[in-house]
């Protein structure tokens, strides 16, 4: 799930992330930004669901994926639409 608090006064918006995947250890958001290399690290909770919340400028598009476990690659199902990548799969989109 995302969720996006938009502030009249800032020039961002804060985005919150909450992923919830059967037998996740430990979940990435990679892509934001167009940065593929450095992740976001998602914190457990204790109902087993992850989140995290990262400021994206507004009036922007961002790719994105989730990395499970450092080796599954997952889109959020409700993202804002997806595109095709590279690698013959799809990138979750996020329009802030």
């Amino acid at each position: 799930m995302v969720q996006k608090t938009y502030y009249k006064t800032k020039d961002y918006c804060k985005v919150k992330f909450t992923a919830n995947f059967d037998n996740a250890e430990t979940i990435e958001v990679l892509g934001l930004n167009s940065d593929w290399q450095n992740s976001v690290n998602m914190s457990k909770k204790k109902d087993g669901s992850f989140t995290c919340d990262i400021n994206l400028p507004k009036d922007s598009q961002h790719e994105f994926k989730y990395l499970v476990n450092d080796n599954i690659w997952l889109n959020e199902p409700e993202a804002d639409g997806e595109n095709a990548n590279e690698f013959g799969g799809s990138n979750s989109v996020l329009h802030v």
